[in-house]
């Protein structure tokens, strides 16, 4: 028996896919999420997932922040990026970030199967070829680590401080005051022991945190 949990914003697409498994599974228990915040409460209340399929942009998840989250608050639970983007710069930040696997939205269900039992079993999977790819990226782990360490608010503060906007549109857009936004600014600037808005924004050009 096997317990996943499907994280993903697209019913239909869960659907698709657990009537695709269940087949290929015996005994398979799928628990489902649709944002960052139920998928991190799901992670709490269950223990014992033997997988997270995880999709990278769901309500919460913007730029790798769901992956960080999950990777770093459960490093216990494999996590498997399944995603519509196949590029290979998205493939080397999703598996320096953690994954166990990235799996293309549009893979035949029977390598999808083979795919999740290879990484239950300990290995990675990668769609035929990009492993040799892979070898050509630099990691963004310790960045990453960092983010990871950021409050949800904190997060969205750094996103929009990284699209250029000043600390009263991001109030505006937060619905917070001006004297908040500085306190999370200053709690990043601590948080990656930088001084400037232009160093955090240098610093996570590798992650493309801003969308």
């Amino acid at each position: 028996m096997v317990k996943f949990l499907i994280a993903d914003d697209h019913p239909l697409y869960r659907e698709a896919l657990i009537s695709a498994l269940q087949p290929l599974f015996e005994g398979i228990n799928i628990v489902q999420s649709d944002d960052l915040d139920s998928t991190l409460k799901a992670l709490r209340q269950h223990s014992d997932f033997d997988l997270v399929l995880l999709d990278l942009n769901m309500p919460g998840c913007d730029s790798f922040y769901g992956l960080i989250r999950v990777s770093q608050d459960f490093p216990q639970v494999p996590v498997v990026v399944v995603s519509a983007s196949d590029s290979m710069d998205v493939i080397s930040k999703v598996m320096s970030l953690g994954a166990k696997g990235f799996i293309p939205k549009a893979t035949p269900t029977h390598t999808i199967a083979d795919a999740l039992q290879q990484i239950m079993n300990g290995e990675c999977w990668l769609p035929e070829g990009k492993s040799a790819e892979l070898k050509n990226y630099v990691p963004v782990i310790d960045i990453a680590k960092l983010v990871g360490e950021l409050t949800p608010k904190q997060f969205k503060v750094l996103k929009l401080l990284q699209n250029g906007l000043l600390n009263k549109q991001i109030a505006f857009d937060l619905n917070i005051t001006e004297a908040t936004v500085k306190a999370h600014i200053s709690a990043v600037f601590r948080k990656f022991n930088v001084n400037t808005r232009t160093q955090v924004v240098l610093m996570l050009q590798h992650l493309d945190i801003a969308e």
